[in-house]
Order: structure tokens, then sequence, then C-alpha cells
């Protein structure tokens, strides 16, 4: 019998089926236990954002103070609901109010560093003691609690949410327990479903073999259909899909890119050969001429600006992020540099410059030249749309780890529909198209592409004819 087929395809078969209920069982228990701190964070994430409406809504219309008793019975209540336990401190980081009856923890302080963490809106849920406050690590999340004070927010106090690790593991335990159970129930009817499925397994494989050729050829808008598998296969046909949309998006791009480039090219090119075979043919006089050249040569400057551009966002494509961080430079030298640079600018449109610069060297880690021309597009942009006889914003400040440059122009707002698209290659709202000619459409894509190897931010705004750009960089 040991030596007969089938016997050894049992034993094949059988080792197969255990190898697949290990991993699957590996795989579901992963799952459970990332759903299970899933739900978790959702129910601490609910609490935080109904607890904060309550206690904003009794401090700034019943004027209700963090320290009132109320305000932490009230809290016990939510903590009985909910399962967590619940922190209220003041601006400044001290308890006031708690969810313990023996409200041990009123009077003790929060770190600072999670207090700012949770003004620059970066505190999700974490593992901690804060600071102290509880003897044991904790899953914690945090909220600041703000009302609106003369139109302006401010910040009254913080709002904490915990839990205990070893409750949440408790649970993941019983039902990775359960799991196991019933998964050893079933495998002898694996066993037999194993053989069947074989076949079945298959056809997804031949269908993405499909959806692979005809995508060689060209076909981009090929998908495998989404049976919504977890295992391998389904992976698979998850990353396949994936690739596919990156492929077809930058198709898409590729295309839009030759169309914008040969309409930024089309426009000089018309005027230079209409032009010059006007004064070839003699349709231009003489006495004009001149003019007409300096049209011409603006025009074939402005064509080997966008060669020049172009140039540029090929070398930004091939940069890595490790190499330009290896850098260090002082942030407001360059930010000076470049006022200075775009003085005769400044002074032509008559702008009074307000510079709030510190007088001390920050420090900051990239590439010093790609961060000098990130502060000089932003501000010969903001130059360009600003109206005359205003005020150019500048402004730098560091917060933590992080510094933060602030560049801002009065002029005309930018329609909010077009603001998600300011970053874009050859992007100009039509306005602007007609009125800057001197302009390509790719200084704000290169600062974004600057930035974003450098692994930094950028933010834009416009309200009421007043246009702000920030970006962050990392302290050296």
């Amino acid at each position: 019998m040991r030596n007969s087929v089938y016997f050894r395809i049992f034993i094949a078969t059988a080792l197969i089926v255990l190898v697949s209920f290990s991993l699957l069982g590996g795989l579901s228990t992963a799952l459970s236990y990332r759903r299970t701190m899933a739900d978790k964070r959702a129910m601490m994430a609910n609490t935080l954002r109904e607890t904060s409406k309550y206690i904003t809504t009794q401090h700034q219309h019943y004027e209700v103070e963090l320290n009132d008793l109320d305000m932490s019975m009230w809290l016990t209540t939510i903590a009985g609901v909910t399962g967590f336990d619940l922190l209220v401190t003041n601006a400044d980081g001290v308890v006031e109010a708690c969810s313990e009856m023996s409200f041990l923890n009123i009077g003790k302080t929060v770190p600072e560093t999670i207090l700012q963490t949770l003004d620059l809106g970066q505190y999700s849920v974490v593992r901690s003691t804060m600071g102290q406050i509880y003897p044991e690590r904790r899953q914690i999340s945090g909220i600041p609690l703000t009302m609106l004070v003369d139109g302006d927010p401010n910040t009254f106090g913080y709002l904490f949410v915990s839990s205990d690790i070893a409750e949440i593991g408790q649970e993941w335990r019983s039902f990775s327990t359960a799991f196991i159970l019933l998964a050893l129930s079933v495998m002898l009817i694996a066993f037999i479903i194993a053989f069947l499925s074989l076949k079945k397994q298959a056809e997804p494989l031949n269908e993405m073999a499909n959806a692979a050729r005809r995508f060689a050829r060209g076909e981009f808008d090929v998908r495998v259909k989404d049976l919504g598998r977890i295992d391998e296969l389904g992976q698979l046909t998850e990353a396949f899909n994936a690739m596919a949309d990156s492929l077809e998006s930058s198709e898409q791009l590729r295309r839009d890119f030759i169309a914008n480039l040969s309409h930024e090219l089309k426009t000089p090119m018309t005027v230079i050969s209409g032009f010059a075979e006007g004064l070839l043919d003699g349709t231009i006089p003489r006495e004009h001429e001149e003019r007409y050249l300096k049209i011409i040569s603006s025009e074939t400057r402005r064509m080997s600006r966008l060669v020049r551009s172009m140039t540029e966002v090929t070398t930004l494509g091939e940069a890595k992020t490790v190499d330009v961080l290896k850098g260090r430079f002082d942030i407001a030298e360059v930010v000076r540099l470049a006022l200075l640079s775009l003085s005769k600018k400044i002074d032509n449109k008559r702008l009074n410059v307000d510079a709030k610069l510190p007088d001390e060297r920050i420090f900051t880690r990239g590439d010093k030249d790609s961060i000098t021309q990130v502060v000089f597009n932003i501000i010969d942009n903001a130059i360009k749309y600003s109206n005359k006889n205003s005020t150019l914003e500048l402004e730098l400040w560091q917060r933590g780890q992080r510094v933060f440059v602030s560049i801002a122009n009065q002029g005309e707002t930018i329609p909010k529909k077009e603001l998600p698209h300011i970053f874009e290659r050859f992007h100009k709202a039509d306005k602007s198209r007609g009125v800057d000619r001197e302009g390509v459409g790719l200084g704000l894509y290169i600062v974004k592409r600057i930035l974003d190897n450098h692994n930094e931010d950028i933010f834009v705004t416009s309200e009421n004819g007043v246009t702000k750009f920030i970006f962050s960089l990392t302290v050296a």
C-alpha cells in the first residue's frame, strides 16, 4: 500500500492541504488581528469625535468648565458604555477631568511633544504611557478641543481616549482559538475539495494570461475580474490591475504631455514663421522690422526657456531622495538671497516686502540649489501675480523638527477648481495664459517635484485676493 501511487498521492495531497490550511490560517489570523485593531481604532475615533463635540458645545455655549465635576461624571458614563478611558486636559496639557472614579489622573501633565503633534494634526493611534500618566503602555488617540473666537479657531484643551492593550490581545486570542478549532474540523472536507478546486484555481490564471497578452498589444483598458479573493491569486489580481492602472495613467500622461508640449511650441513657432515670412516677402514695412524682430527674438527665448525647463523636469525625475537629503544649508539665508535676486522685479511692481525671518541660522536637510529654485520660483510667481503697490509677505518659522516657509501675495483669487491643478505640467489658467507670455507653465510643477524628492509637503490657499504658499523642510 505504501508503495502504491494512490498512497503517494494521498500523502502529497495531505501535505498540500496541511500547508494550505497553515498558510490560510496564518493569513486569516493576521487579517482578524488587523480587523480587530481597525475596529478598535474606528470606535476610538468615533468616541473622540462625538465626545469632543459635546465638550466643545458645553464649554462654548453653556460655559461648563473642564474641571467641573459633572464633566468627569459624564466621562465616566462614556467610559462605561465604550470600554475606553478618557482624559480631558486644558490648553497646557494639565488633566482637568477623567473617567476614573478615583480621579487619580487629575492634575497630571501630558508631555508637550504629544500636544505639539496633535496641533499639527499628525497624532493617530499610538502605544504610550502618556508620560507616565498610565502605569502600562496603552493604545491612545487624541484630538485638540477648539472653538471659534472672533472667527479664528482657538485650542482650549485636549481630549484623549485610551484602551488597554492586554484586553485587545485577549479578544484577538479568543477569536483566533475559535478559528483554529473550526479550521481543524473542516480539514477533512478541505482535503476532498482540494482536488476539485484545482481546475477552479486555474481559471483566473488563464484569464490573467489572456489579459496580459492583450495588455502587451497596447490595450491598457483591459482588467482582470476581481472576485474579491484574499488569497495569493487575489493579491496577484490586485497587483496586475494596479499595474494596468498605473501604465494606463502613464500612457495618458504621455499623451497629455505631448499635446501640451505641441501646444506650447505651436504658438511661438507660428509667430516666428509668420513674422519671418512677412519680413522676407516685404509684407512688413522696413520701418517696422526692428519691432517684429524683437518679437521673434522674444518668442525664440521663450522656446529656449521651455526646452531648459523640460531638461530640468527630466533631471528631477532621475533624482533620488537619499542623495538630495545628504545636504545641509541655512534656509533663512536662501530666502534672503532669493529676495535680493528678485529685488528688481519687486521694485518694478512697487511692492512692499514684509519678511518675518529669524535672526539666527536655521539649518535644514536637502539640496541647497534645488530648494533655492523652489523659493525663487514661488517668490517669482507671487511677484508676477501681485497687484501693484501691494504687500509681499514672507514668513519662516520652526515647529519641532519641521521648518515652514510661507510666501503670500495680494492679487486675484485663484478659483477653487484651479487649486488642485496648479502644480500640474503646463497648467495655466486661461487669463494668465493671455497675460503672462513669459511663463511656460512648469515653474510650480518643478517646485512640486523638488519637494516630492525631499519627502516634503506644499500647500496653497487663495481667499479674498490673498494667495499663500506654505512648504515644509526637515531640520538638519
